[in-house]
């Protein structure tokens, strides 16, 4: 399923099962550090302005928490909301259940999401071809003797926060460039004489 929104789970487990099942932007906001994390919280608004989000947190009070937090620093108009029901269990990589004793994204079936998912009005998107790891490292974006500078530079032409993870950078690029949007970039930014 191709997704135009960007989807907000809580955790890097949740973030690794919906990329096992979906084509599009899946950001962990990592738990609670999102009260505190300005970078994310201004990476989310525009995500949230570009693409619009979807909030798909566990049915329990922390979940609800974060999903209220989220909800107070996007614009309405800007958001859907997907709910998972409150299943009974725990998730496989667990010892024993999270406190409210249901089952958290991670570990509800892939059919529970997707069909979360399509209640909420998520929008699909035309695939495209992404924009991989292998493709910032031909660029000089990763793995090259200045690739930080180029990175900086990018992020600037994005107006995106300056301290993003390389993980969070990739998603970032894909969230809001084409392929060809890049390779234009890229070109512009390597002979700079030919765009004058």
């Amino acid at each position: 399923m191709n997704i135009q929104e960007v989807i907000l789970v809580e955790g890097k487990y949740d973030k690794i099962k919906l990329d096992s099942i979906l084509d599009a932007t899946v950001i962990a906001v990592n738990g609670f550090s999102i009260f505190k994390d300005k970078d994310m919280r201004q990476l989310i608004k525009r995500y949230a302005e570009e693409r619009g989000i979807i909030i798909l947190t566990d049915s329990d009070s922390g979940g609800f928490l974060i999903r209220k937090h989220l909800l107070q620093i996007v614009p309405p108009n800007q958001i859907k909301n997907a709910y998972i029901p409150q299943i009974p269990g725990k998730e496989k990589r667990k010892i024993k259940p999270g406190k409210a004793g249901f089952l958290g994204v991670e570990g509800v079936s892939s059919d529970i999401i997707l069909d979360a998912l399509k209640k909420c009005g998520c929008t699909p998107r035309a695939p495209g071809i992404p924009i991989t790891k292998a493709d910032l490292v031909l660029a000089g974006l990763s793995g090259s003797k200045n690739a930080a500078e180029k990175r900086q530079l990018l992020l600037q032409h994005l107006h995106l926060p300056q301290t993003l993870s390389a993980n969070a950078f990739l998603n970032a690029i894909n969230a809001f460039m084409t392929k060809p949007e890049f390779d234009a970039w890229l070109q512009k930014v390597t002979n700079p004489a030919k765009h004058l």
